[in-house]
């Protein structure tokens, strides 16, 4: 079994960063594909990003490419998304999930199916 529990959320004005932290406990992070979904209200949830376990590869939404990167720390049990240039748009509530299945390729990685394990999420307020 695995607990994610995500953190750094707010409240902030477009044009600001955020740094998001999701931290895994009852198993190795370490063997874990990890990824970020988001979801607005009145929206399905969205792939955001996903990193492989050795941090070899990395994904991006087209809609964050460029603004967001994905990062994990192992020996921490920590995964991060730093947000820049946040927008109105990025506005969401913010979820970690974890798969011990790998990273092979966008199209799997896209998918909520594909992950084992969620947090509880974390609200990200972008302010115009």
């Amino acid at each position: 079994q695995v607990k994610l529990v995500e953190s750094g959320g707010g409240v902030v004005q477009a044009g600001a960063s955020l740094r998001l932290s999701c931290e895994a406990s009852g198993r190795i992070l370490s063997r874990l594909a990890m990824g970020w979904f988001r979801q607005a209200p009145g929206k399905e949830r969205e792939f955001v990003a996903a990193i492989s376990w050795s941090a070899d590869m990395t994904y991006n939404a087209d809609s964050v490419k460029g603004r967001f990167t994905i990062s994990r720390d192992n020996a921490k049990n920590t995964v991060y998304l730093q947000m820049n240039s946040l927008n109105h748009e990025d506005t969401a509530v913010y979820y970690c999930a974890a798969s011990p299945r790998g990273a092979p390729s966008m199209a799997v990685v896209v998918s909520i199916h594909h992950y084992d394990y969620w947090g509880q999420g974390t609200q990200v307020t972008v302010s115009s």
